[in-house]
């Protein structure tokens, strides 16, 4: 080998090396990642999301991956004449519009997902919240000015079964998870919110860490006056700044609330739009994004 070929190929050992650590600490350990915002519609961050995800697999982590549809369900429902409404943040979920929200999320969006991901190998499989009863819900009735608001067929999550889940994981595969749930109390099925369906299994699986994808670089400081991303801190912190968020910020920081206090590790919100942001997120030094741990890990190293 050339003293040439040696110096080029000495940086790329050094990045594996750097990531030593960090795979040592994940292995065996499961990881939820939400999908979503800009990395669902462009095509070169779906295939990098794609290969983040095995390379997860590959590495000894167990990933298992939660999507929405914002964007495609949108688009459906206009081409079906059915107008998006929304109200407390949420869509407006008519009979005939879950119908298609269902059709978007299980038929369209996932497919296209486990494809991506299946080209890698016979990896992903696809579900939705509906199968082998994972995620039950019944009718969530949001507050808007003191006043309980219908908005159809949206569901509040209330049991997790992480059965079929974990006997995919157990047999080496990468589980695609659709955010429908199946009714408590009648034969109907539900939407229900991406991040919050993510953090619902990440606790339930008592997951290493949930990460949710967005279009931000993190939980700003000060926004709109500064652009300062806050890099980590604690449940109760994060409980603190929870009434001034943005309302399309607060089901994802609600979400991982939810997750580090009920024994996820970590929560992180990172940026999708960044090309491999998964991957510089869990096995640098640096990280991206925004991470939430519990209050009992204050002052500890994540």
């Amino acid at each position: 080998m050339s003293t040439t070929r040696k110096h080029t190929a000495l940086p790329k050992a050094q990045t594996l090396i750097e990531a030593l650590p960090w795979l040592v600490r994940h292995n065996g350990k499961t990881v939820v990642i939400k999908f979503g915002g800009n990395a669902m519609v462009d095509e070169d961050l779906k295939a990098a999301f794609a290969q983040d995800v095995v390379f997860l697999h590959h590495a000894g982590l167990k990933p298992v991956v939660v999507h929405g549809g914002g964007p495609q369900i949108s688009a459906a429902l206009d081409r079906h004449g059915i107008v998006s409404e929304f109200k407390a943040g949420l869509r407006v979920t008519t009979e005939d519009a879950m119908d298609v929200v269902r059709m978007v999320l299980a038929g369209q969006v996932q497919r296209e997902l486990v494809g991506l991901l299946n080209q890698h190998g016979p990896l992903a499989v696809g579900l939705t919240g509906e199968d082998a009863h994972t995620i039950t819900a019944t009718k969530h009735q949001p507050e808007i000015d003191g006043e309980f608001v219908d908005i159809g067929r949206v569901g509040e999550i209330t049991e997790i079964d992480t059965g079929a889940i974990e006997a995919l994981l157990a047999d080496g595969r990468i589980p695609v998870v659709s955010s429908i749930a199946r009714s408590q109390d009648d034969h109907h099925v539900y939407n229900v919110n991406a991040d919050t369906a993510a953090a619902a299994l990440a606790a339930a699986l008592g997951a290493e860490t949930l990460m949710v994808l967005t279009d931000v670089e993190g939980l700003y400081e000060d926004w709109p006056n500064s652009d300062e991303v806050i890099s980590r801190l604690t449940a109760s912190q994060l409980e603190k700044l929870l009434p001034e968020l943005s309302s399309g910020m607060v089901p994802k920081m609600e979400g991982c609330l939810h997750a580090v206090r009920n024994g996820v590790t970590t929560a992180r919100v990172i940026d999708g739009r960044v090309q491999h942001s998964i991957l510089l997120e869990i096995f640098t030094d640096e990280g991206i994004g925004t991470m939430v741990v519990p209050d009992e890990n204050e002052g500890d190293a994540v």
